[in-house]
């Protein structure tokens, strides 16, 4: 029998009642008769309201096991024999098809969704999300756009938009999207980082530090908003600034290797070799697979006259290498300091 719990819900997302859908999920999941199907409330109703935290929070305890799922199904598929042309609910089912791993399924809800609301942007933003995951960038995009067009004030349409047009190269498309999201919100750190990161790859150094310390003010403990500013000063050519922002991503995260690494570089290239190793030490400790630090040891041993040692860290850095760019420097350095032997 249902709990009135369900009921309540069930009559929420017929009306697309997000608010309802999470606050009786969330009063539902603390109470004695708490199940799957609690959480799953809360889980859709973050999603839709763009809170991605909290919905990957409450997946485990929604969507992991066989007989959660199950539970969560049946419940998707009585509302929907109830209420057959209800949009919102076969947008329920997407979400739950699609955190299901039935990515083709979950489109089909979304298209179904949409056939019965066109207007609503959610049913596109998801499916956009679903063309992401599947590598179908063009696809993703429409959707995108198509999201943005149904509610221009759409905040994570007009982000992941934004990054899919970046991701493609198309800078010119990327960038306004994050100027209209700071026009809506002008304190959202993740669109100042992203238009910053895009002002950088167009060459804009001075506007990019911009929009990266704006960030920084924003989420003062994010070690990769640090990080990002870091890099950004080492293409200006100020190092002295670059350090002093690679040092603070470390405050804020001792094992985050890219900036231990970036700093092993930096005394590297200061002639410090010991303090480089310790960095690059750092830097492994945290992350054994950083082939960017693997290669700086190996750089260490060879200015330390040590080149057999340097040469096992240069074949290991080149194996380590996922970048095909990164990757060819490194086998060329190795050609020219001594050949490369398979």
């Amino acid at each position: 029998m249902n709990s009135s719990h369900e009921t309540v819900i069930a009559d929420a997302i017929l009306k697309g009642e997000w608010s309802t859908v999470l606050s009786e999920g969330t009063v539902w999941s603390k109470g004695p008769e708490s199940s799957p199907r609690a959480f799953f409330s809360i889980n859709i109703a973050s999603l839709i309201q763009g809170d991605f935290a909290k919905a990957w929070q409450v997946h485990s305890q929604s969507l992991e096991k066989p007989e959660d799922i199950e539970s969560v199904k049946d419940w998707i598929e009585l509302m929907q024999g109830t209420s057959p042309d209800s949009s919102h609910v076969q947008l329920v089912l997407g979400l739950f098809m699609g955190q299901s791993g039935k990515a083709e399924e979950s489109v089909a809800c979304y298209e179904q969704a949409i056939q019965l609301d066109s207007t609503s942007a959610y049913p596109h933003f998801f499916r956009a999300q679903i063309f992401q995951r599947m590598q179908r960038k063009d696809q993703a995009i429409k959707s995108y756009r198509e999201a943005v067009k149904q509610d221009p004030s759409y905040i994570a349409a007009r982000l992941n938009l934004g990054v899919a047009y970046q991701d493609q190269g198309q800078l010119e498309m990327a960038i306004p999207q994050y100027r209209e999201i700071l026009k809506m919100r002008p304190d959202d750190a993740v669109a100042h980082t992203n238009l910053g990161c895009a002002l950088a790859e167009q060459g804009k150094i001075e506007p990019a530090i911009l929009e990266y310390k704006k960030a920084v003010e924003l989420v003062p403990n994010d070690p990769e908003v640090h990080f990002a500013l870091g890099g950004i000063y080492e293409t200006k050519g100020r190092k002295d600034l670059a350090l002093r922002a690679y040092e603070e991503s470390l405050k804020h995260a001792p094992h985050f290797s890219p900036a231990a690494t970036a700093i092993g570089w930096y005394y590297f290239d200061k002639g410090q070799a010991d303090m480089a190793l310790d960095y690059f030490s750092t830097a492994l400790n945290a992350n054994p697979e950083d082939a960017n630090a693997t290669f700086g040891v190996g750089q260490v041993y060879d200015r330390k006259g040590m080149g057999s040692i340097a040469a096992d860290h240069y074949y290991r850095a080149l194996n380590l290498e996922k970048d095909a760019d990164r990757k060819s420097r490194i086998l060329n350095f190795i050609d020219k300091v001594g050949g490369f032997q398979a």
